[in-house]
């Protein structure tokens, strides 16, 4: 049998999605809380991505999530990371408030956006590991928080991914909306 690598690719991205998650979800975490949530988005629903960033970036004013919405639209894949809220008790003050008790609940708790970052840290390197090209994305992220997504979570940021001979997340064009 002979595998041509060009009729393997999605399938092999979504393989390689979930180790890549799975290096996300073995990340430390603040006090050894998880409340971490780790989703893949492929096929039509990547295309759904993209739109719901087109609509997102006219109501935010956000050009970017123009340009961004055709590298979602040219990835493979797009992993979702994001946050439950879950106030950890240390009185750290990164939050910008003194105690834990004085954070308004609208406002994330700083351990937790941390946590996503070390997630986001580690499913790059292994991305890396696999020579996949990826991109973070606040824009993703964002149009999937408003998508709920990845429902109850906050702090959602996207890591696209594709393997193309021309990583399409560098040299990138603005975009300008069509009339």
């Amino acid at each position: 049998m002979i595998y041509n690598e060009r009729n393997t690719r999605k399938e092999a991205v979504c393989e390689a999605a979930k180790q890549i998650m799975m290096a996300a979800r073995t990340a430390p975490k603040g006090k050894g809380v998880d409340i971490i949530e780790i989703a893949t988005v492929t096929g039509d629903d990547l295309l759904a991505l993209a739109d719901q960033m087109r609509l997102t970036s006219e109501k935010r004013g956000m050009k970017f999530f123009l340009r961004d919405a055709g590298n979602i639209e040219q990835s493979d894949a797009v992993i979702l990371f994001g946050t439950r809220r879950q106030v950890q008790g240390l009185n750290c003050g990164y939050c910008g408030y003194p105690t834990c008790a004085e954070n308004p609940q609208e406002n994330p708790c700083a351990i937790n956006s941390i946590d996503v970052g070390i997630a986001i840290g580690s499913a790059c390197s292994k991305a890396a590991d696999m020579r996949i090209d990826t991109r973070v994305m606040f824009s993703a992220g964002a149009a999937a928080e408003e998508m709920e997504l990845l429902p109850d979570c906050k702090q959602v940021i996207a890591l696209a991914l594709s393997v193309s001979s021309k990583s399409p997340y560098f040299d990138r064009k603005p975009q300008t909306p069509k009339p």
